[in-house]
């Protein structure tokens, strides 16, 4: 069964920076078409904030377009979300996961995340 496993969470002052990484304990990257970040908040609904193909051609949801930067390394199976100019807003767990061709699914079981805490 695969897992997912993210990591590199932490607590970072507004404007500061992070890098979170995604891994699995099954090697998936190499035939997996498309990844993606989400992340969840209290009082809010998990969003998908970045997406990048096998190819690594990236997308991102406004709210963090230009701050952010996803990237992949399929042959070392793993997905790392570099996140600049952070926000109290983009505190929240963040997981990774691969997205349904119409990103209306999952296709894995969401892991335990890792946790980024931005104090203003």
């Amino acid at each position: 069964q695969v897992q997912l496993v993210e990591s590199g969470g932490t607590s970072v002052h507004s404007g500061g920076s992070l890098r979170l990484s995604c891994t699995s304990t099954v090697k998936i990257f190499s035939s997996i078409n498309r990844m993606a970040w989400y992340r969840s908040a209290p009082g809010k609904q998990r969003e998908r904030v970045a997406t990048i193909t096998r190819d690594s051609v990236p997308d991102y949801s406004d709210s963090v377009k230009g701050r952010f930067t996803i990237s992949r390394d399929n042959a070392e199976n793993t997905m790392w979300l570099q996140m600049n100019g952070l926000t109290p807003d983009d505190a929240g767990t963040y997981y990774c996961n691969a997205p349904s061709d119409r990103g209306s699914y999952t296709l894995y079981q969401w892991s335990r995340g890792t946790q980024v805490t931005v104090s203003s």
